[in-house]
Formats: structure tokens, sequence, C-alpha cells
């Protein structure tokens, strides 16, 4: 089975816009998940989402890696006490910025739940990476 989920995608805004993005609170709760999240080494981050049919409300971990740039986070789901890692990468490029997302240790999840998992966190980071998008794009218009 394959242990990483890995999406790249380059948005044409300044890769500062994006750092903050995905690196503040006010801003990850606008276009993701409700967060309590610092980009701190060491930060016990939680998201906690409204109920949803997968039954997914709280993820929560700790900050890695913070520095401009580079994000990386463990990811624990709800009450699992499985600890996968979460890694952005952004790359300024001629365009905008490159954005590289990486989700890895998926197979930390016994048998078959690790097949699922990674169907469930394959599209959610499709879905995660949709409403990025979609942010940037309004806040560029807002300014």
């Amino acid at each position: 089975m394959n242990d990483v989920i890995k999406k790249e995608v380059v948005f044409n805004h300044a890769i500062d816009k994006v750092w903050d993005a995905i690196s503040k609170a006010e801003e990850i709760s606008t276009w993701f998940i409700p967060a309590d999240f610092k980009a701190e080494p060491g930060y016990q981050y939680t998201f906690t989402s409204p109920p949803n049919e997968k039954g997914c409300t709280v993820i929560s971990g700790k900050v890695k890696e913070a520095n401009p740039y580079m994000l990386i986070y463990t990811w624990i789901v709800a009450d699992t006490k499985v600890e996968t890692t979460v890694k952005w990468e952004l790359e300024a490029t001629q365009d905008g910025t490159k954005l590289t997302l990486e989700h890895s240790g998926i197979t930390n999840y016994a048998g078959e739940t690790a097949v699922a998992m990674f169907e469930s966190f394959n599209g959610g980071w499709d879905n995660c990476i949709s409403g990025l998008t979609s942010y940037l794009k309004q806040e560029v218009n807002a300014g």
C-alpha cells in the first residue's frame, strides 16, 4: 500500500499570501476547519470541525517544524491515537507559488483501516486544496 499522499498545485499568488493561508489560525479556519493553531514548533494544535457523516470532528497534533515556507505537523484523527505526518512546502515560482502537500505514515493504521484512511485522507486533501484555491481567489479579489 502507498503510505504517502502527495498533492502539488501552483497558485498565481505571492508565497507570503499562501504561507499565511496555511499557517495562521484565522485563515485556516476560514477555508479548512476551525483551528486553534500556531505555526510554532511544539505547539499542540486542534482542528474541530462540525459533526459530519464520517464522524471525524477533532484532529490534533503537534507542530514539528514551522519556518517560512515549510510546515510539518503530526495529525491524529479523533480518538484513534494513530499519528501520521502532514507536510506543507512552498516554493516561489515565476508565476506565483508551488505548494506541495504530503501526508505520510498512513500505514501506522492497522490493516484495512489503513486503506480506508488513505482513501478518506486522499479525498479530504483534494477538498482541502480546492478550499484553499477558492479562498486565495476570494482574498485577491477582495483586496
